[in-house]
């Protein structure tokens, strides 16, 4: 959590954590078989929905992301579309972003017109925006239209992250490489801030897939974006994923913000393709 009087943007001095600027120390993290923990009584709901409780104002965090400042994992549930599945009609991609806990954080909803969704498919420039429990869009994420083929190095995809809407926090940008999905997570002022490197394979049976978030010089673990198995008929016969990520509970709010919009182009990128 952001103490009063540090400066927008600056990650906290925890012992033992950092080195450097944003250089980590390897962590141990989440719950051992990935992101799962007992339910918790008498949770706030809000129309049958259980929140997160609001958290107090923190000082110099952008409204909204007062959230993420209490949590060191999130998962992202994409919901069902009946029609999409018995159609094969692209709809507008909607989520839940909840607490190891069990507790929706934010709901995401794209906002794409249909031509888009259905010519482009995947590869479709998109707007996701994120709300939390009052309603309020405390995130917005943009995706223009770029090629994201090896064959293309020139015009690699990219995802811009506002937080509040219309103030940029930061960007994720695809780095070329000829096997592996690698991008970089940057702040407002395009200065890079962390790596994320995927496997070589991104297709694999009954098991979780695992991007790692690592420092710049990539030795040293800071998080992981993970698109985890949710059974062979789902994974067959729909594009909704689960995914989970972790970073560190001090890590800039921004930063964890411009993670969640990695996830989101990740998803678009590797698994949302039409079964």
């Amino acid at each position: 959590m952001q103490a009063p009087g540090m400066p927008y943007g600056s990650p906290q001095s925890v012992p033992g954590t950092y080195q450097g600027n944003y250089g980590f120390q390897p962590q141990p993290m989440g719950f051992p078989g990935g992101f799962v923990a007992p339910p918790v009584q008498n949770q706030p709901t809000m129309n049958g929905t259980i929140w997160m409780p609001i958290p107090p104002s923190v000082p110099n965090c952008p409204p909204g992301l007062e959230y993420l400042t209490q949590i060191d994992q999130i998962l992202i549930h994409q919901q069902l579309e009946v029609l999409e599945i018995v159609t094969g009609f692209e709809e507008n991609n909607k989520y839940e972003l909840k607490n190891v806990l069990g507790q929706r954080v934010y709901f995401a909803a794209e906002d794409t017109d249909c031509l888009t969704r259905n010519c482009c498919g995947p590869s479709r420039p998109f707007t996701i925006k994120i709300t939390d429990n009052l309603g309020r869009e405390v995130i917005t994420l943009h995706r223009p239209l770029c090629c994201g083929s090896c064959c293309c190095p020139c015009c690699l995809q990219e995802l811009e992250v506002q937080a509040p809407p219309g103030t940029t926090v930061g960007y994720v940008v695809q780095n070329w490489h000829v096997c592996l999905p690698k991008f970089t997570i940057q702040d407002e002022k395009r200065r890079d801030i962390l790596k994320i490197t995927g496997p070589c394979v991104l297709c694999r049976c009954c098991e979780d897939i695992h991007f790692e978030v690592k420092s710049l010089d990539e030795t040293c673990p800071v998080g992981k974006i993970s698109k985890q198995w949710t059974g062979l008929a789902r994974e067959w016969f729909t594009d909704s994923d689960n995914f989970g990520i972790s970073f560190p509970m001090d890590l800039d709010v921004k930063m964890k913000a411009v993670m969640i919009g990695a996830c989101f182009l990740i998803d678009f990128m590797f698994f949302e393709h039409s079964k």
